[in-house]
């Protein structure tokens, strides 16, 4: 319950020069304004200075307070700090090149062969990168179509279909590169990521380590 006191400017309109004078309300007793106008006021104000709001309203009215109230409809707010929204991680599709800090670009060919090449341009490296749910994505050769995967030991191999072991965890480090983590397989509790060593060839999830720039790549877009 809040306390207002209007002020008799507020509650009463000016008068005209000459039509009454202050003795006209000698004596007399103001009337206070009514309790459903008080909790407006106070409703109002609450809404105004309570910052950032959100809640279920309509689109186009957005979160202005007094236009809602104005329009008549009813919504709730709470206060709250909006929710960013990360586009790349609410399920996308991005055609990308995964380039190593060695280097080598990511490629999967029609064996199911996991392999680093030079080529820029090569087929095989071309990625169909779709998130599947809040930080986790699968890697999908376009030529080739088969997915990336790993398997309990750490391998690198190409999947004719899509199952949990063709899930990793994309996160993105301080280097601006991307790390790729299995979400299935651990090895003695640690990640297992996907990796390129200097030659080109993937080495076992559970010798790689994120800080190492064989675990680290770029998402480059397809030229």
């Amino acid at each position: 319950m809040c306390r207002w006191t209007p002020t008799v400017a507020h509650l009463y309109p000016e008068p005209a020069l000459g039509t009454i004078t202050t003795a006209a309300f000698a004596g007399r007793v103001l009337p206070l304004p009514s309790a459903a106008s008080i909790c407006l006021a106070c409703f109002t104000l609450l809404l105004v200075t309570a910052g950032t709001a959100t809640g279920a309203c309509p689109p186009g009215l957005g979160h202005e307070p007094l236009q809602v109230l104005a329009s008549g409809i009813n919504c709730s707010w709470t206060l709250e700090r909006h929710t960013r929204s990360y586009n790349h991680l609410e399920g996308d599709v991005r055609l990308r090149r995964l380039y190593s800090a060695n280097k080598f670009f990511l490629c999967i060919d029609k064996t199911g062969k996991v392999d680093g090449t030079r080529r820029k341009n090569y087929a095989d490296s071309l990625m169909e990168i779709r998130s599947v749910s809040v930080g986790v994505v699968a890697i999908k050769s376009v030529s080739t179509g088969l997915y990336l995967a790993m398997s309990k030991k750490g391998t690198l191999f190409g999947s004719v279909k899509y199952n949990p072991s063709c899930k990793f965890k994309e996160r993105i480090e301080e280097n601006g590169y991307n790390t790729y983590a299995s979400l299935r397989w651990k090895h003695g509790g640690r990640q297992m990521f996907v990796s390129l060593n200097g030659r080109g060839k993937p080495r076992r999830g559970h010798k790689a380590r994120r800080r190492h720039p064989s675990t680290h790549f770029l998402p480059m877009l397809p030229s």
